[in-house]
């Protein structure tokens, strides 16, 4: 077990990279890609982390970031959040019947995430991501930060993956 303390410590505490996302929007959709790439290039040395900045012309957004939210806490929020964004048109179409019907797919317990979008009870988590994002200048998704800088991919992902390489790498090595 590792003290806080130890030298190394440091150096061994993954990068973060958050992930703006909305699970209704095809260019999310796109971006899967990278970040599979991303985590299978760093594995845990870099901490990818689902971020919500649902959009108000997606009318299903809202409800997919609560979901995904109760998926998380059932231990499968990457999965689920992937799932979702393979059907984007499909939730536009289908709304909450198909989120709980996602949930049921990937084993999760389906009730529970129908529960948690009627009691609202991962509202204040979705709020507090979309405030954050307003506040660091996020204004469509996805966009990604990593260290502190911002990268929006919603008017193209052309190089973003190679850019956040870059940063992952400087960071990784300390400078």
């Amino acid at each position: 077990m590792s003290d806080a303390s130890t030298p190394d410590s440091a150096t061994s505490r993954p990068v973060v990279l958050d992930v703006w996302c909305e699970l209704q929007c095809p260019d999310c959709h796109t971006a899967l890609d990278d970040v599979r790439a991303l985590r299978a290039r760093y594995g845990d040395r870099l901490d990818i982390r689902l971020r919500h900045f649902p959009l108000e012309k997606h009318k299903h957004s809202y409800a997919a970031a609560q979901a995904a939210e109760e998926a998380a806490e059932q231990g499968k929020g990457w999965a689920y959040a992937e799932a979702v964004l393979g059907r984007t048109a499909e939730l536009g179409a289908r709304g909450e019947k198909l989120l709980v019907e996602v949930a049921r797919e990937l084993g999760l317990d389906a009730e529970e995430v129908d529960t948690a979008l009627i009691d609202g009870r991962h509202m204040l988590v979705v709020d507090a991501d979309q405030a954050e994002g307003r506040a660091i200048g996020v204004t469509g998704t996805p966009t990604y930060v990593i260290g502190d800088e911002r990268l929006d991919g919603g008017k193209s992902q052309e190089g973003l993956r190679e850019r956040i390489e870059e940063i992952a790498d400087r960071l990784l090595s300390g400078h």
